[in-house]
């Protein structure tokens, strides 16, 4: 994986990592141990803005746009969350990085649930908010809601903070309605990530909303696969999983918010910090 770096044009904007023929743009933010946060879906680093300063507090936090997203124009190859892992596995080594935490949200999840399976030699601990495994685990209507995302809704969606933001800050804004299109035709597409999550060899906390897009038994099914809620936990913790996995389902927050709330950070800090026994 070949991989060249160079300035934005704008001062203090970030970098652009050239990874896999991909021009990745990514910021960082903080020191300390290096932490590298994923966004979701037709989004961009910018939604983590709340966080990052009680993220950058205690981390380095490495923030890309992921293909066709934000500051990172697409290239001609599907939206796919395996390439996108891909990519991310290609930045930690573009960077140098000895084994960061990576922390997603949804799709940002998702890929980071794929590095993790992919690449658990490049990640040290994994949180997956909001992301589930399997198509069919959303509500119902959420997958109706789903099958009618394409170019065509793209008039639609002009007054959405994301179209907002993509026209802001894409290399060409153009493309708005070529990103709607992939990104139906991605989540048009079945999958399981079962056995890869019951595979996993990183210490992982999986993360939702309490009326989050898939319901809360559904993250507790993904934490079983872990080894979680399995048992009681023991005095010592010594009935927790083997794998130092968590679970947490966090109050009054849905898809749509869980991202930008303390309580996400605090969490993720809390569980990326604690020494395993």
């Amino acid at each position: 994986m070949t991989s060249t770096e160079w300035t934005s044009g704008t001062p203090g904007a970030g970098r652009y990592a050239e990874v896999n023929g991909l021009n990745l743009y990514y910021e960082t933010h903080g020191t300390g141990r290096p932490l590298i946060l994923l966004h979701g879906g037709l989004g961009s680093g910018e939604m983590f803005g709340p966080l990052l300063p009680l993220l950058a507090e205690r981390r380095r936090v490495i923030v890309p746009d992921l293909q066709g997203h934000g500051r990172t124009a697409d290239i001609d190859r599907p939206l796919d969350a395996w390439s996108m892992a891909d990519d991310i596995a290609a930045l930690v080594d573009h960077l140098g990085l000895d084994r960061p935490d990576v922390v997603g949200y949804s799709l940002g999840g998702g890929v980071g649930l794929r590095v993790a399976s992919r690449y658990p030699n490049r990640v040290g601990k994994l949180v997956a908010a909001s992301a589930y495994i399997r198509a069919d685990a959303v509500y119902p209507e959420i997958r109706g809601q789903q099958g009618q995302v394409g170019a065509a809704a793209a008039e639609f969606m002009k007054e959405t903070p994301m179209y907002e933001l993509y026209q802001r800050v894409a290399p060409r804004p153009e493309d708005f309605p070529r990103l709607l299109d992939k990104i139906g035709a991605a989540m048009a597409e079945d999958f399981d990530l079962t056995e890869q999550v019951r595979g996993l060899q990183v210490p992982t906390m999986i993360v939702a909303g309490d009326a989050d897009m898939a319901p809360p038994s559904h993250f507790a099914e993904v934490f079983a696969l872990l080894d979680g809620g399995l048992r009681d936990g023991g005095w010592m913790g010594e009935g927790r999983p083997k794998g130092g996995h968590a679970l947490a389902i966090l109050p009054g927050l849905t898809h749509y918010n869980v991202f930008a709330s303390p309580l996400f950070a605090t969490a993720a800090l809390a569980f990326l910090d604690e020494q395993q026994g």
